[in-house]
């Protein structure tokens, strides 16, 4: 009987060198099927501009695709190279919410300031560098959600994947004009000035899920054997520090995979919260859907082959079948020495990658998520 494994690993175009080339993304995808991978999230979404040639990104921004790219549609290359070694593709919207790193909200705030996203003092909202559009204003969810549906439309894609800013938000933000009008109509009081107020992450979390649950509705309605993949922080730090409520997720069946980001530099650390997140988030029922996020190579850190053996061992030993490893080019350090330990050991024996009924254990009715969306539309239209 043949293995059924996500075998997954993170392609970016920081700190890679792999999209810069057809060539260089044969190459990329000849190695990964030679290691015994068997799913690629090729970055398709970053510092506001796209991997491929946006339609919707021109008539919005004036900006078709990333400037290096112009004449090239790495997206579409990727997929034809991936295909041809018998990859599957799910494109990765790195970005997601975020406007910008350092550059005080970028193209598209300085194109849309009404869509920056404001702290309780009203100054564009940033954290850790990262400046960020509200993800709380529907005219921002709608250009999300465009923007995945422009892939899922035009691209041989096997779904599409989200990560700890999509959906998310800082929650420190909140405090623009629209979403504290719509706060205080529903509790007859302004917001809490207190971000962490248990009351109002919960609220301003529950916008976030409904714009999921909407994305995965519409992502569906297109090819319903797409998956819907994200990774989020962890709970419940990522509910704490950026609105992701992934218990919520996972309970209403509105993500087919989750690769929580686990990353831990030591093989304890990572061991004591794959054991929480198994007792505390995770049921029999959903379990199939988790394939950890393990940090395998930033900055000048790359783990160890040692971490490496015992964080798959842990995943298979705890009925986890499968991880998505952060990022590429962790299996070309020290000549491939990750790569090789992968090759001639726990990826030895090849894996099928999931279909959505090995994912599933159930049919999920989101029609309660789509009359609240429906909901907090007319609010906004009628709001001011």
């Amino acid at each position: 009987m043949s293995l059924i494994e996500i075998r997954g690993v993170w392609l970016t175009n920081t700190d890679s060198k792999v999209l810069r080339s057809q060539q260089r993304i044969a190459e990329a995808m000849d190695f990964l099927a030679e290691t015994g991978f068997n799913v690629v999230f090729p970055v398709v979404w970053n510092q506001g501009v796209t991997f491929y040639p946006s339609q919707l990104m021109q008539q919005t921004f004036g900006v078709e695709i990333n400037p290096n790219f112009i004449g090239r549609d790495p997206l579409r290359e990727l997929i034809v190279e991936a295909r041809r070694v018998g990859l599957k593709v799910i494109p990765w919207f790195e970005y997601g919410f975020a406007s910008s790193y350092k550059a005080n909200g970028g193209l598209l705030l300085q194109t849309k300031p009404e869509w920056a996203a404001r702290d309780r003092n009203g100054k564009l909202l940033q954290k850790n560098g990262f400046e960020w559009m509200n993800a709380l204003d529907p005219q921002v969810q709608e250009f999300l959600l465009n923007l995945v549906l422009e892939v899922v439309k035009n691209y041989d894609v096997d779904g599409i994947q989200g990560d700890d800013r999509l959906p998310a938000l800082p929650a420190e933000g909140g405090y623009d004009e629209q979403t504290i009008a719509l706060y205080r109509q529903q509790f007859h009081q302004n917001p809490p000035a207190n971000p962490q107020d248990r009351q109002w992450l919960q609220w301003r979390a529950d916008i976030l899920t409904e714009f999921l649950a909407r994305l995965y509705q519409e992502v569906k309605a297109i090819n319903p054997n797409l998956i819907v993949s994200m990774s989020p922080n962890i709970y419940d730090w990522g509910f704490k520090e950026y609105l992701q409520d992934s218990v919520s997720w996972l309970n209403r069946g509105i993500v087919d995979m989750i690769h929580p980001q686990i990353y831990r530099r030591d093989f304890l650390s990572y061991k004591c919260i794959i054991n929480r997140l198994i007792t505390e988030q995770f049921t029999d029922a959903t379990l199939t859907k988790l394939a950890p996020g393990i940090l395998m190579k930033l900055g000048s850190y790359c783990i160890s082959p040692e971490y490496l053996i015992k964080a798959i061992e842990c995943n298979r030993r705890r009925g986890i079948k499968g991880e998505v490893f952060f990022f590429y080019e962790g299996l070309r350090e020290n000549d491939g020495a990750l790569a090789q330990v992968l090759r001639n050991k726990l990826y030895a024996q090849s894996a099928s990658f999931p279909t959505l009924s090995d994912l599933s254990v159930g049919v999920v009715n989101n029609q309660r998520s789509l009359s609240l969306w429906q909901k907090l539309e007319r609010f906004w239209r009628n709001l001011f």
